[in-house]
């Protein structure tokens, strides 16, 4: 059963990074991952929908330094020409960064989230999407991390695909397959 996303809507697509996609162990199901954000990022574009990479300025030991190979976007991103690129400096992609600007001056009231790392940087822009009476939509096998010292990637990934929708927010937050996120058709972006 697919679900169709509310338009206007745009795919936020959170912090997949050169410097945290490779290295000796790259997070859960990376490539798979990439994978799907290209197919939502496909299927968004085509319905005239926005898509924002969300690329965050980090420190020298995350290999985030802005304009270093490790903080460019992962090269198996397919990008469009109306694609948005938004700097972060907080895990929090709504803090203190021109985010929200975009989505109002775009009248977007559907987010699809997307990316790295699960219980961070996605969690924490989801929490304030809410806050902020967007409705949020997860996609749940297109968002990853790595292992923790508390618990694996994979659990990490299956605690909070259980716990945001299960969270009380106005509206609900949907998480739902990447399969199973639809736009609607006919527009050509």
């Amino acid at each position: 059963m697919k679900c169709l996303v509310q338009c206007p809507a745009a795919v936020l697509v959170i912090d997949v990074q050169q410097a945290l996609f490779s290295g000796q162990t790259p997070p859960e199901s990376a490539l798979a991952v990439v994978d799907r954000i290209n197919h939502l990022t496909r299927a968004a574009r085509r319905s005239g929908s926005t898509v924002i990479f969300i690329q965050h300025d980090g420190e020298s030991h995350e290999g985030l330094v802005p304009f270093t190979p490790g903080w460019e976007l992962h090269p198996e991103l397919q990008r469009g020409p109306r694609d948005l690129v938004i700097r972060k400096t907080a895990c929090d992609a709504f803090f203190q960064s021109p985010l929200e600007a975009e989505l109002r001056e775009r009248q977007i009231q559907t987010l699809v989230l997307t990316g790295y790392s699960t219980e961070f940087c996605v969690d924490a822009t989801l929490r304030n999407a809410c806050s902020r009476s967007y409705k949020v939509v997860v996609a749940a096998d297109a968002h990853t991390t790595h292992d923790n010292p508390v618990l694996p990637a994979r659990k990490v990934i299956e605690l909070h695909n259980w716990a945001w929708p299960n969270c009380a927010a106005t509206p609900r937050v949907s998480v739902l397959e990447s399969s199973q996120i639809a736009f609607p058709s006919g527009v050509i972006a």
